[in-house]
């Protein structure tokens, strides 16, 4: 029975992250897409604030990137709700202690906490920001969380610029941990 719940906990965990880094890739993605899509398709009147902030924190969480002419359409999904699926999947089919080693392997992996904490710090700066800057210009639900979707792709720009200046994070030795099976 301990068992079972450490195992469900290791699944939670990689179910989580696995949904915090396909919000940050797909934010990070979708407002460029967006805007080149608009602005090529339809023109430069079609283009507006709270449409291009809803696309992005859709882009996000639902992460269902759609571009393309009419006849080709290419389908690129992952974001908050496809990648926790997907990620649910892959742990629950995976045995014990593969689940287990992954989910102490991401846990260490320095270079993607600071990813993290980049992201989180970006989202929240802007979610603040972005309602001050265009509040008459798009609806409230959007500008919050779409000014979360934009600051969180800065803050995963940030933390790639740091790495490749010159400041990686430092690495930390994994601890071996072995796992009994009953």
């Amino acid at each position: 029975m301990a068992a079972d719940a450490a195992h469900a906990a290791d699944v939670e965990f990689l179910v989580r992250r696995s949904m915090t880094k396909g919000y940050q890739l797909f934010s990070l993605l979708t407002p460029p897409a967006y805007a080149a899509f608009i602005l090529a398709r339809k023109g430069r009147a079609q283009f507006s604030i709270n449409r291009f902030l809803r696309a992005t924190w859709v882009g996000g969480a639902v992460g269902k990137l759609r571009l393309g002419r009419t006849a080709l359409f290419v389908h690129a999904r992952s974001g908050c709700a496809v990648g926790g699926g997907f990620e649910y999947v892959r742990s629950a089919n995976s045995s014990e202690i593969t689940v287990r080693n992954r989910h102490i392997r991401s846990a260490y992996d320095t270079a993607s906490l600071r990813e993290d904490d980049h992201s989180t710090i970006g989202a929240l700066l802007l979610a603040v920001l972005t309602p001050a800057l265009f509040w008459r210009r798009a609806s409230t639900i959007n500008l919050v969380l779409g000014g979360a979707g934009i600051g969180s792709s800065i803050g995963v720009l940030t933390h790639y610029g740091r790495t490749l200046t010159g400041d990686p994070p430092q690495p930390v030795q994994v601890p071996e941990v072995t796992i009994s099976s009953p």
